[in-house]
Order: C-alpha cells, then structure tokens, then sequence
C-alpha cells in the first residue's frame, strides 16, 4: 500500500505535514488527536503520479488551535476502500513503537534538542547513522528522556551521480514494478531511459553514455585542456543516474524498505570484469537494506527537513562558471539535472515549505500527467530558475536554511575559479532576515569555518586553475563572499548567539569563534558533522589533523594571512582522543539551553556509541 514514508516533514504550531508514497490515486485522509482528544482539522492533499503505481502525497492538516507544547500528537492514515485500509493497519505496525497504538510526533517553538547530519552514501562500507535516531525516539518514549524535536538533513541525502551496481540493478526493478514513468533523451547515445536496463555500458560504464566535449572552443579548451573530456566531473560516474524514472526509484529506495523484498538482484548485463565489485556491493547493500526499518519508522515520528548538496544532483554542481556554461550548453547533462531537481523538489523540497513551491507542484502535476513527460524541458527551465530553496523555521531560535549551490557568486576574472557559495543579493537577504535577532541557527551544507589546513590546500590548487581537481568548494575561496559573510557576523546587530549546523567534508568537528578586540562578540558555534554513511579517508585525515593543529595553532604567524585572521577560532577536543576531527559515520545531537550560553554538541556514532565535544573557554 506504501511505497515510501510516511516521513513526518514541516510542523509548525497549526500546520502539519505527511509525506509519502502509495501504489493507490487515492490517498489517505490523516486524523490528529492530542491527549485522547481529537484535534479539529482542515485537511489538504496534493498528489503528483509518476509513474502507473506510483503516487507521490503531501498531506496537510491544519488547525484553528495551536498545537499543544511538547505534547505527542497522534496520526493516523486511512484509505477510503475498507480493504486497502486493512491492508495499511497490518503494514503499519512495524511503524509502530512498543508503547504506541498510532504514529506520533509533537510540536515545540523552542527546540532544544536538534539532530543534523548528511552524506548518505548507500554503498559506504559502514553503518547507517541515521538508524541511531529510531533508537533515540525508541528510548524517548519508553523512559521518558527528552525526544529530538527536529531532524536536519543537511546535503547529499542520496548519491545521484555515484551508485553502486546492485542498488542501480534494484532501480530498474523499482521502475518496472511501480511502472515510472521513462523519458525520450536528445543527445545521447540512446533514445529512451527505458533502454538503459540493457544496454552495454548500462552498468559501470556509464561515463561512456555521458556527454562529451570535443575541446574545439576557446571555452573548452581554458575549461578542460584536453581534446575531449566528460561534461560531469565526478570520478565515481561509472553508475551516474539519468532519468527521472531513476532518481525517484532511487529516493523510493533510500527511505524505505517497502519495496525491497519484491527486489531480485542478480549480476545479468554486468560485465564479467565487474563481477567482483557487483558481488563486494552487493553484501554492502544488504546490510544498507537491513536497516532501512529503523530508518523508515524514525522518519515517520520526528519533522525532518532537508536541503540539498552537490551529490543530490551531481558532484561539483555549480562549481564554478565554466562548470556551468559546459553542463547547461549540453541538453543531456542539461536533462540529469534537472531531472535530479524534479526528485529532489518531489521527496525533498516539496516538505520543507509547501507554499513557497506550490507552482512547481501545479507544473509537475501537469508534466506527469502526460505519462511521456512533453512538457519536461519547460519545467526544467522553470527549476533551474527558481531562486527560493532556502526556508525559514519560525522557531526560537530561528532556524535558517541557506541555499549554498543555485544563488553562486560567479568570478567574473576566471572560468576555472570557484564560485561562492552564495551571491551578493542572498547574502544581503540573509543578513536581513537575521539582522536584530537574540538567536539564530543556520544551516549551512558545507562549514563556514573550515578545516584551514585543507582550504589552504585547496587555495594552491585553485591558483593553477585545478579547483575542480580538490572539490574547491568552501565560503572563503570566493573573495566576494567570503568578506560579505564575515561582515555578517561583524555587525553590530548580528545575534549574539549563533550557531552553525553543517555537513559535507565527511568527518566531524566543533568550534567556537569569538571576534578579536571586541568585548560585545557574538557567541558563534559551529557544529560539522558528516557523514551519517561516509567517511574520510582514515590515515588522511590524521595527517590533516596534525598539519592543522601544527600549522595554524591559535598562535601561528600564518593566521594573519587568512580571510578569518580578526577572528578567533577555537576547536573543541572529542571526549574520545587528542584530535579535532573525528572520522567516522555519525549524526550530530546539538542540545541547547533557552536559559543560558550553553551550546552542547556530540557526535552519535553508528555503533550507538556518543562522543562528545566539550565547550572550551573562550572569554
């Protein structure tokens, strides 16, 4: 009956949201009580088919009163065909908790315990962190400690441009069963994404379907310096996904667990000498699969939010302007990412801030509609345009998503240069929102405070013109940028306490930043953790850590020639060892006091391990 979800998404204090996917048009009607009372309602459903069993719902319920504070609110769904209905009450119940009759989540204004992690690579040989938030609700509501009251998905909640065979195997299945809705291609080597199953190069081989540039301009010749190079710059292409079909089976898949037995992955069509990789990614897979419950039930008791990275459409996306004018000349790379987009805005985007996207969700419901998606390119036109990604949390404090990767600051002086990360007019508009604020917290996918070591390494690059080579990506490799968002926090009606939540670098770390030579310093805290499947490489990033520690200590003469040199930037130890980084698959747990400074971080491993990151003083 369920495809996918429910995924409990933006709760306000009279608005909730339900999102999931059913294999029925009709979707259910959701009922709230609080305290074994009903709660007075007024519902609303959006639904977008996309494929022949496949029905995307977005459920709302609004009410007359607010929620109560902190108070469990039960929902129930019910299908209007009495056998279908049955068919939900008996899925259901592995939904469920010991104690639990209905599904639950609560409502608070003032969070104070706010979970946040990225980078979900399904095919990372590690654990699902992510599985440790079914066990935080689990304990929550059998012991009575406090229950995370939001999760933050903070970039790269699937790996769009990096699939392991198995997983894309169980994609073309997913499409078959669910009937998703295939799509004709122009310029590439084939006509239709349903060929794709098939085909030679189909699996591990895709780069060679990818599109190519014969460097015959001046443009691809500054860009690329070689003869012919692929338009995606990501080196894990082999399995990169193309169709729209492919990325919405892939969400269906990485969400739930629904689908999975009905899935027979076997190794037909895969080249012999990828067989052994097929099978090392297969078991990797199964284990993936075998906490895709825990997964699924968490998602469905805590309003989750997201918002997207690089690997959520391509690695290196909008990296830099001539990343750009390459990718969007081209009409297939073009169509990957934009279809990228329509998933992303479908099993992402839609739940975060329902009005701000409701013309996106009129014309998908229209493209779709069609079942040979007619109208795709006009609406991917539209997505590629739209400029409100970013959404606010109406909370105390305030919770800030920023859109990192659609509003780049561009460099005018160089096509190989890095972008920044937001451009002038979001930045100013940023500055706005916040600007008087006691509070704030922002989300930001990649640190705004980096490792220095690692984007001094990364500045080096970027001067030969390699920025894509070392995934130059950070807010002080774009001078414009960089001088704007430091001037944010130098103002003197930025918040006093401010928090950073971030992701992306796959590993972990906290600091504490004070401005120097001021006395009325804002309170910054920021908090990076990454990934909740992935990791850096172990010995590496030891060597990172050491080189960062030895080179840029709080008394290195070399502070004075980066961007933050006015700045004092303080690491938080892990309870766990002598390092400032900590690598492993983890999410992060930020509890905060409304009553005090106290800004509490800690890593929660995937072994259901906790390490913590004690405050250090900085006045």
């Amino acid at each position: 009956m369920v495809i996918a979800g429910p995924i409990v998404r933006k709760v306000s204090k009279d608005t909730c949201h339900i999102w999931l996917v059913t294999s029925t048009p009709n979707a259910p009607t959701i009922s709230l009580t609080q305290n074994d009372e009903a709660i007075e309602h007024q519902p609303h459903t959006e639904t977008v088919q996309v494929g022949k069993l496949a029905f995307i719902h977005l459920l709302s319920a609004s009410t007359p009163t607010a929620f109560s504070n902190n108070v469990r609110i039960n929902y129930n769904l019910s299908f209007e065909s009495s056998e279908f209905n049955n068919r939900w009450q008996t899925e259901q119940q592995k939904l469920l908790y010991s104690t639990q009759e209905s599904l639950s989540f609560h409502y608070t204004d003032a969070p104070e315990t706010i979970l946040h992690g990225s980078c979900r690579k399904p095919h990372f040989d590690g654990e699902d962190a992510l599985a440790q938030v079914d066990r935080l609700i689990e304990k929550g509501l059998t012991s009575g400690v406090s229950l995370p009251d939001v999760l933050l998905m903070t970039g790269d909640q699937i790996y769009a441009d990096d699939v392991a065979g198995p997983m894309l195997k169980a994609i073309h299945q997913c499409c078959d069963l669910l009937g998703l809705y295939h799509e004709s291609l122009e310029g590439a080597t084939i006509t239709n994404t349903q060929d794709l199953a098939a085909h030679p190069h189909g699996f591990y081989e895709r780069q060679q379907l990818l599109p190519q540039i014969s460097t015959n301009t001046v443009l691809s010749s500054l860009f690329f310096g070689a003869k012919k190079k692929p338009v995606f710059t990501s080196v894990n292409a082999q399995n990169h996904l193309i169709g729209s079909a492919e990325i919405l089976a892939m969400y269906f898949l990485v969400w739930s667990d629904s689908l999975w037995p009905l899935i027979n992955i076997e190794n037909t069509h895969i080249p012999a000498k990828y067989i052994d990789n097929f099978q090392h990614e297969q078991k990797i897979i199964a284990s993936f699969v075998e906490q895709l419950p825990a997964v699924r039930r968490a998602l469905a008791h805590v309003p989750t939010y997201m918002i997207f990275d690089d690997h959520d459409v391509t690695d290196d996306w909008n990296l830099t302007r001539g990343w750009e004018q390459e990718v969007y000349a081209n009409p297939l790379s073009k169509r990957m990412i934009g279809n990228a987009l329509i998933g992303y805005l479908l099993c992402q985007g839609w739940g975060n801030a329902p009005k701000k996207v409701e013309p996106l969700i009129r014309q998908a419901q229209q493209v779709f509609s069609t079942r040979e998606l007619n109208e795709q390119d006009s609406f991917i036109n539209n997505l590629l345009d739209f400029n409100n990604w970013h959404y606010r949390l109406d909370t105390t404090p305030p919770i800030e998503v920023l859109d990192t990767r659609t509003q780049r600051w561009r460099s005018e002086s160089s096509l190989n240069k890095p972008s920044g990360l937001m451009d002038w007019e979001a930045l100013c508009d940023f500055q706005h929102a916040i600007i008087g604020k006691d509070a704030v917290i922002v989300v930001s996918a990649a640190p705004i405070y980096g490792v220095k070591v690692i984007e001094a390494i990364q500045k080096v690059f970027t001067f030969f013109g390699k920025a894509l080579t070392v995934d130059a990506e950070n807010w002080m490799a774009h001078k414009g940028t960089a001088n704007v968002i430091l001037n944010i926090f130098r103002h003197y009606k930025t918040p006093p306490e401010f928090i950073i939540l971030s992701g992306d670098v796959h590993y972990s770390f906290v600091y504490d930043v004070r401005l120097r030579f001021r006395r009325n310093s804002p309170h910054i805290t920021q908090f990076t953790c990454s990934g909740m499947k992935n990791a850096f490489p172990d010995r590496l990033i030891t060597w990172f850590d050491r080189l960062n520690r030895l080179l840029y200590s709080s008394k290195s003469p070399l502070n004075i020639f980066t961007r933050r040199r006015n700045m004092s930037v303080k690491a938080r130890h892990p309870n766990n060892g002598s390092a400032e980084l900590h690598n492993g698959c983890a999410i992060g747990v930020l509890n905060i006091s409304h009553k005090g400074k106290d800004v509490r971080c800690k890593a929660l491993l995937s072994n259901g391990k906790e390490v913590e990151f004690p405050p250090v003083n900085n006045d």
